[in-house]
């Protein structure tokens, strides 16, 4: 992984562009090497989850944290509307 980083960074550099070191993760899934991975001498974060296209994904590779993140925002969404479900004034066709 430290050989791939090393690759991406100088490969990256050769067209002028540069990774910011502060904001790149290292997200390990499955690995068996717990070796920190280095670039420019600074050791990259490791994190235990990540949100990739609104959805969680973690070191498991379950789905368990994406669900409840999930449930939990229907349950504020829906309780954010419970004055229009529970309003007399409105008919059940409105609602």
């Amino acid at each position: 992984m430290q050989t791939k980083t090393a690759s991406v960074a100088a490969v990256s550099a050769s067209v002028g562009l540069s990774i910011h070191k502060g904001k790149t993760k290292l997200f390990k899934f499955k690995a068996e090497n717990s070796n920190p991975i280095t670039l420019d001498g600074e050791t990259l974060e490791d994190v235990e989850s990540f949100t990739y296209l609104g959805s969680i994904i973690d070191e498991q590779g379950g789905s368990d944290a994406d669900v409840k993140a999930r449930i939990g925002k229907t349950r504020v969404a829906f309780l954010q509307l419970k004055i229009i479900w529970n309003s007399k004034q409105l008919s059940t066709n409105v609602k």
